[in-house]
Order: C-alpha cells, then structure tokens, then sequence
C-alpha cells in the first residue's frame, strides 16, 4: 500500500473542509465577502457544499478522479475571482498558491487514489468477482 497517496489526499483535502466549515460558521460574512467580488450571496451554499463533500470523497478514496476534477476546477476559479489583486502581495501569493493546489489535483486526477482507497476496493471487488 502507498501510504504517501492517501496523505497527499488528506492533505489537500484539509484546507477546504476547514474553509468549507469557516463559512458554516461564519455564514454571514461569507456571503458579504463574495459579494464584495460580485458574487451572489447565494452561492454560499453550494460552495460550502463542494468544499466540504469533494474532499471528504479525495480522502476515502471514492470517486476520486471526479473529485479531484471538480476541486482542481474550483480552485482555480476561485484564485481567478478573489484573488487576481497582483497588486496586494498576500492576493498574489495566494493566487499562486491556489494555482499550486490545483496543480496537486491535477495530478491526483491523472493517477487515481491508489491502492488504499475505495476505488481501489470497488475495481479489486469487480476483478474478483
């Protein structure tokens, strides 16, 4: 078993299921801060949803190249909507930072979970049967 895989996972995975949670408890700004960028308030939710969902389903292993797509997609237009001020430093390390977590995603959607995943169980479980 590739240990290193699912920690890759974990670990990408842990900044948005913090954030995800951050804007549950902190509903109100949240929606004030992406209108601040022009974004409706109401998206609020399915934000929080995809921050939460897609990485709990990275860290078991399970529909793991779909969750790495949706979050590499989601990273990178949220680095696009709040963080293209290139004049500010924190925005523009943050901006490549995001660009960096993506670019984990991509390759998380290139090689799969790895053994220790549910993917891995569910295609061992098809062979086997």
């Amino acid at each position: 078993m590739r240990v290193i895989d699912v920690l890759g996972r974990i670990f990408l995975s842990t900044l948005f299921l913090i954030e995800g949670t951050n804007k549950i408890f902190n509903y109100e700004e949240t929606i004030q801060y992406m209108e601040n960028f022009g974004v409706p308030g109401y998206l609020a939710i399915p934000a929080i949803i995809l921050e939460i969902l897609f990485p709990l389903l990275l860290i078991i292993g399970y529909q793991t190249k779909i969750a790495a797509l949706v979050m590499m997609i989601f990273t990178i237009v949220v680095a696009i909507i709040f963080h293209t001020n290139f004049d500010d430093q924190m925005q523009f390390i943050t901006f490549f930072k995001d660009i960096a977590i993506a670019g984990g995603f991509i390759i998380i959607f290139v090689n799969g979970a790895g053994k220790f995943s549910v993917d891995y169980k569910l295609k061992s479980n098809k062979t086997n049967a």
